[in-house]
C-alpha cells in the first residue's frame, strides 16, 4: 500500500481531561506517515502544557498556539499548517482505533477516492443526561459504588460499504441530510488538493459551519468511498455546547440557511426535479444526537408552515 502523508488536524480548547487520550490514540495508530497538527485556541487550563508534553516526545506533532477565535478559524489555522495528500479532522474529547486511518489512506488510494466516509461509535457516559446525573447522586448519597457503570456504545452508519459516484453519494446523502455520520468531519478523510485548489475553508456563516464546509466538499468530490467498519469514538460530553447551551433559534435560522445550499448541489448535478421532497426534508430531518430533538423539529414545523 502505499503511504501518503495524512495531516491529522485537532483543535484544543480546554480539554485537558481528554486530551492526552485523544493524542495518544492519534500517535499510536498504525499508519505511520502523520503529520499531527495540534491547535490550541487560547485555552486558559492546561491544554497547551499536554500538547507540548506530545511535542517533545513524538516528532510527528506540530503545535500551533493563537489567541482564542473560535473553532471555524482555529480549524483554518491547521489547514494552512498542513503538508499532506488527506486531511483527517479529530475532536480532542474524543479518539480513535489504531487501525483508522490505515484503513481510510488504504480505501483512497485503491478506490481513487476524494472522500472516504466510515461508521463511527457513540459513546454515551453514564452521567450525560440530567436523569443520570440525579441517579448518580442518589446512588452516592445511598454509599453504592458507581464507577463500574459502562457507558452506552451504538454504531452508526447510513451508507453500505462501497464506492460511489457524486450523484449517487448525494442521493444517499439527501435521504439522511441531518445526520452526524454525513455532516461531521471526523469519519472522513479529506483529499487536500481539492480543498486547496477551491479555497474551500470554514467559515462562521452558519450555525453548524461542519455542515455547510462538507456541502461545499460533495460539490467538488467526485468519488467515494465507504467503509464497512467503524474507527471513531465520538464522546458525548454533557459539559459540551451541544448540551448546556442549545440556541434553539439558531438551528432553526441554521436550516433555512443550509436549504439554498442544498438546492444548488442537487441543482448543479441535474437531480433537483427527482428530490424535491427531500430537499424539503431537510427543514425538519433529525439528527442521530444524543440530546431530544422535539422542541427543534416542533419551532421547525411552525416556522414553515403556510401562513
Amino acid at each position: 500500500m502505499n503511504t501518503p502523508l495524512v495531516s491529522v488536524i485537532v483543535p484544543v480548547y480546554n480539554v485537558e481531561k481528554t486530551l492526552a487520550r485523544c493524542l495518544e490514540s492519534i500517535c499510536g495508530q498504525s499508519y505511520q506517515n502523520l503529520e499531527i497538527i495540534v491547535v490550541n485556541d487560547g485555552s486558559p487550563d492546561g491544554s497547551l502544557a499536554i500538547c507540548e508534553q506530545f511535542r517533545a516526545k513524538d516528532p510527528r506533532v506540530v503545535v500551533i498556539s493563537k489567541e482564542n477565535e473560535g473553532i471555524p478559524l482555529t480549524r483554518n489555522a491547521g489547514m494552512r499548517a498542513a503538508h499532506g495528500k488527506y486531511l483527517q479532522f479529530v475532536d480532542s474529547d474524543d479518539y480513535i482505533e489504531p487501525t483508522f486511518t490505515a484503513r481510510m489512506v488504504e480505501a483512497a488510494e485503491k478506490n481513487y477516492a476524494d472522500l472516504v466516509i466510515a461508521p463511527y461509535w457513540m459513546v454515551i457516559p453514564p452521567d450525560s443526561s440530567k436523569s443520570g446525573q440525579r441517579t448518580e447522586k442518589l446512588l452516592m448519597q445511598l454509599g453504592v459504588q458507581t464507577d463500574t457503570a459502562e457507558p452506552e456504545v451504538n454504531v452508526y452508519s447510513f451508507l453500505p460499504a462501497g464506492n460511489y459516484g457524486q450523484k449517487e453519494f448525494v442521493q444517499e446523502y439527501m435521504k439522511k441530510p441531518s445526520s452526524f455520520y454525513f455532516n461531521v468531519l471526523w469519519n472522513k478523510l479529506y483529499r487536500r488538493s481539492l480543498l486547496m485548489n477551491a479555497g474551500l475553508w470554514f467559515t462562521r456563516e452558519i450555525y453548524n459551519e461542519d455542515q455547510l464546509f462538507n456541502v461545499r466538499y460533495f460539490r467538488l468530490a467526485k468519488a467515494y468511498t465507504a467503509l464497512a467498519d467503524p474507527g471513531y469514538y465520538y464522546i458525548q460530553n454533557p459539559q459540551s455546547l451541544l448540551h448546556t447551551n442549545v440556541d434553539l433559534g439558531k438551528i432553526v435560522n441554521s436550516r433555512l440557511q443550509m436549504f439554498p445550499h442544498y438546492k444548488q448541489m442537487l441543482t448543479e448535478l441535474g437531480i433537483a426535479r427527482g428530490n424535491q421532497l427531500r430537499l424539503y426534508h431537510t427543514l425538519i430531518a433529525q439528527s442521530e444526537r444524543f440530546t431530544p430533538a422535539g422542541p427543534v423539529q416542533t419551532l421547525l414545523k411552525r416556522k414553515n408552515q403556510p401562513k
